[in-house]
């Protein structure tokens, strides 16, 4: 914990990270894959440091983030895709096609090359839709968070951050529904 580095990724253990050896860790940055390696004394003396903290509630998200993925999948009883994959496709083949038109009747000698002309035409894989779902999901919940830690000067880290962005979309959540 204490080695000269520049991350520093705490994943096994909560607590591992305290005010008795918060003042000798040597990271700038710790990436919190654990659940609550830093203690709320250790959190304090890092913060004075000036060390950043990515906290393990936006760390670990993107394991909870699939799995409700797969939740949402088997609820309704559909794989990912199946509503779109098709149309997604045709709308590629048009664009195709019309770029090989074009060619031809500007006689201009260029086609598309078989692999890309492949690729594109092929719908996104499951995995490719969760991937891209994953994908905004963290980077929208990381803007979010990384937005009110710079701008409110209330808020002393990314920890605070993340705990006001999530209050916030529950308490929304909450009105959007009359309670």
């Amino acid at each position: 914990m204490e080695a000269a580095c520049d991350i520093l990724i705490p994943a096994a253990l909560e607590g591992v990270i305290h005010r008795d050896n918060a003042g000798r860790v040597q990271a700038r940055l710790i990436v919190e894959a654990a659940n609550g390696p830093v203690t709320a004394g250790g959190d304090v003396i890092l913060r004075d440091k000036g060390v950043v903290i990515i906290p393990d509630m936006y760390a670990n998200a993107g394991g909870v983030t699939v799995s409700y993925f797969e939740w949402v999948k088997n609820l309704s009883h559909i794989r990912f895709g199946r509503m779109e994959r098709r149309r997604e496709e045709s709308r590629n083949q048009l664009i195709v096609d019309e770029l090989e038109r074009l060619s031809l009747s500007r006689n201009v000698n260029w086609q598309l090359t078989p692999n890309f002309k492949e690729k594109y035409l092929k719908g996104a894989s499951e995995l490719e839709l969760v991937r891209s779902g994953l994908d905004d999901t963290m980077r929208g919940a990381y803007n979010d968070m990384a937005e009110v830690w710079r701008s409110r000067s209330d808020v002393p880290d990314m920890r605070t951050a993340a705990y006001l962005v999530s209050i916030d979309k529950v308490a929304g959540a909450y009105k959007a529904k009359g309670l």
